[in-house]
């Protein structure tokens, strides 16, 4: 079994727990933190995404939505696996936010666009890029928070 510190108390978790943990967690952040993140940005004009689109993505035909929250649960799995490295107290926090802000956004710019035939680095546009860092950030902390309540749920 594994023990995690969550805000100075350990809690022992078994590896498979804590990365579904971080499955469900980067998930629901996506729809929570995410996505609503995304919405004001569109309606400040910094943006212009498609929120909880319903769209269908190739080749499985599933709601763009949800391919997203998928992706981000996959994403939350490396985040949990990472996360007992980051420090305890406001900093944790921080370093959240810039684990969602900094890596989902460079695998998205320079390796997920270029598959999709999109321009890398949202064509170096400022507001797309910014829009990447901040909606990527939102979602570490979503993922983040969702772990801490997460961990304290699961062990009671």
């Amino acid at each position: 079994m594994a023990t995690t510190r969550v805000f100075g108390a350990i809690r022992a978790l078994s590896p498979a727990q804590k990365l579904l943990l971080g499955f469900l967690a980067g998930f629901i952040a996506t729809l929570l933190f995410h996505q609503p993140v995304l919405a004001l940005l569109n309606e400040l004009g910094i943006a212009k995404g498609n929120i909880y689109s319903m769209r269908a993505t190739a080749p499985l035909g599933v709601p763009q939505v949800i391919s997203l929250a998928f992706w981000g649960g996959i994403w939350g799995i490396v985040f949990a696996a990472l996360e007992h490295r980051f420090p305890r107290g406001a900093r944790y926090w921080a370093y959240a936010f810039l684990f969602g802000a900094i890596f989902p956004t460079l695998v998205a710019w320079f390796i997920v666009a270029p598959i999709k035939g999109l321009p890398m680095a949202g064509g170096w546009e400022f507001k797309r890029m910014l829009t990447g860092f901040f909606i990527n950030g939102a979602w570490g902390i979503g993922t983040a928070l969702l772990l801490v309540l997460g961990h304290r749920a699961w062990r009671g």
